[in-house]
């Protein structure tokens, strides 16, 4: 189910309804039929792949608790010194190996159905280089509706509950749990949550607040704004732009690095902007997932503030235990004396940033496009960190300071650089997007641009004028909720302003006779 259907706002105002109409002590349960029947709406199949996830993770983590509230009752029998160290780590094993077993099993899934067929592809180019021209057969898996999403947030629990020091960190109600990981406003493209985060409000019992329901509605309604009026407006451009064949170069590689960034940025964002909004309609609180990225002033900062859901997971399952692993600090020594003391100190980091950052461009799609992209990113913040003493150097000797006219051109000089490394999302292929790239250079061809104009770029005058209305729109809209906090405080005049929104998504939305309703983009991850 798309949340820019007519099924979506149904269920949505039913449940909503119901939900403060029936008696409070129903209401997480009603929340778990509405993801079941949202979820369900994808493919009663898809339905079993969640379900085996819900079960092997209540299983495996209740088992996980349960020995622990064991070890607590045999360390309080005074078992003798070395005894109950023993004892503790025959537990730490036992534990160790069910989260393994659970992680193994639902990554597995994760893996056979998301990267199978880049696999074979991949063989079967393996194959042709050793000059055997069999084929493996090329065969995909149908990737369920929030496959990626709900394994990570599923793994992060398994994660959070083997580190739980004492019992009672696990959710003992098997259906609370099933909640927590198919809550259907974050199934299509998230955020990803931590249970210690959401259960805080997620299965509390929630009294109808016109506050909180109209600051719901009004981030539902801004978040279809900008994905019907802005992001699915500007759609033909990038297919247009990245249609094949070569027309579409030199300069106007360049327009679609800056489209595609305005593009996705207020698909994703429009997207999020109706789950969290959804959510809060129901007293439920998800963390935010953006934080204005197009404001960073170096590509780390540009991570800090886009998808940071994503990014912290990333950070926090992948960076941390690897980079600060027994293998890792055993090489700093070797390290050390073979590279010098600088790099041999900083080579787990090294390690650990550009593995996180092609497990990045991975989870983003199985295909060579995506893992350039990663592996991309993960250079660059690394380059940048190596060179910051440099930029220092630079600034103190040119006396640029932390001025405002220095911060715009780290915020210009980010902006370009992250569109133009996102540049490998858009075009078919690494080859295509090299030879594209490398047209800006070769065959700039401006003029070019100038005399087409807008034409062959499947929008006319009007709708160039009413995307960039829109989007001067919500920029101020943004600018003064951050400037002045109170300015959409008041319940009328959010109602007024949820009325005016969707006037103008009516009237202006893409959408109608012969159009497809399109998936949010980041659905396909």
């Amino acid at each position: 189910m798309v949340f820019t259907t007519y099924e979506f706002l149904i269920l949505l105002v039913v449940a909503a309804v119901l939900y403060y109409t029936l008696p409070r002590s129903f209401q997480w349960k009603l929340l778990l039929a509405a993801s079941a029947v949202f979820y369900a709406y994808s493919g009663l199949d898809n339905l079993i792949y969640l379900a085996v996830t819900i079960i092997s993770v209540y299983l495996a983590t209740r088992r996980m608790d349960d020995l622990l509230a064991e070890q607590a009752r045999g360390l309080a029998a005074d078992i003798p010194g070395e005894n109950a160290k023993a004892y503790r780590a025959a537990i730490k094993r036992r534990r160790r190996r069910l989260m393994v077993l659970c992680l193994v099993l639902n990554l597995g899934i994760l893996v056979v159905i998301k990267y199978t067929a880049f696999a074979v592809q991949g063989a079967d180019a393996v194959f042709h280089v050793l000059a055997k021209p069999e084929d493996l057969g090329f065969f995909r898996f149908a990737l369920p509706l929030g496959l990626s999403f709900y394994t990570f947030q599923s793994v992060s629990y398994v994660i959070d509950s083997y580190r739980a020091k004492k019992a009672g960190y696990v959710e003992r109600n098997p259906f609370k749990l099933a909640l927590f990981i198919s809550f259907f406003p974050q199934m299509v493209q998230g955020p990803i949550s931590r249970f210690g985060d959401l259960k805080q409000t997620l299965f509390e019992r929630h009294a109808a607040d016109a506050d909180a329901i109209s600051a719901g509605a009004l981030r539902v309604f801004f978040g279809f704004f900008k994905k019907l009026v802005i992001a699915d407006r500007l759609m033909p451009v990038i297919r247009a732009l990245t249609a094949p064949g070569d027309e579409f170069a030199g300069a106007y590689v360049l327009l679609t690095a800056l489209v595609y960034a305005v593009t996705l940025y207020c698909d994703f964002t429009g997207g999020i902007d109706v789950t969290i909004g959804t959510a809060r309609i129901f007293g439920v609180k998800l963390a935010e997932n953006f934080d204005r990225p197009f404001y960073s002033k170096s590509v780390a900062e540009y991570w800090r503030r886009w998808h940071i859901t994503m990014g912290t997971w990333f950070r926090d399952y992948i960076f941390y235990p690897l980079s600060a692993s027994k293998p890792m600090i055993r090489l700093i020594k070797p390290a050390r004396r073979l590279l010098g003391d600088h790099i041999g100190k900083r080579l787990p980091v090294y390690i650990a940033t550009m593995v996180t950052w092609f497990a990045t461009g991975l989870w983003h799609g199985a295909a060579w496009n995506f893992i350039v992209w990663g592996v991309l990113n993960g250079a660059v913040i690394l380059i940048s960190q190596e060179l910051t003493p440099l930029y220092g150097k630079f600034r103190s000797k040119l006396r640029l300071g932390d001025g405002k006219v220095y911060g715009a051109f780290e915020i210009f000089r980010t902006f370009w650089l992250m569109s133009l490394i996102r540049v490998f999302d858009v075009y078919a292929d690494v080859p295509r997007t090299l030879r594209m790239f490398g047209t800006i250079f070769t065959d700039f061809g401006a003029g070019k641009l100038i005399a087409n104009g807008i034409a062959p770029l499947g929008l006319s005058l009007a709708d160039i004028v009413l995307a960039a209305v829109s989007l001067a729109a919500m920029i101020i809209a943004g600018a003064v909720s951050r400037s002045k906090p109170g300015s959409f405080n008041s319940v009328t005049f959010r109602v007024s302003l949820c009325a005016v929104l969707a006037l103008a998504v009516i009237v202006f939305g893409k959408y109608g006779l012969g159009y497809d309703a399109r998936q949010f983009i980041y659905n396909q991850f």
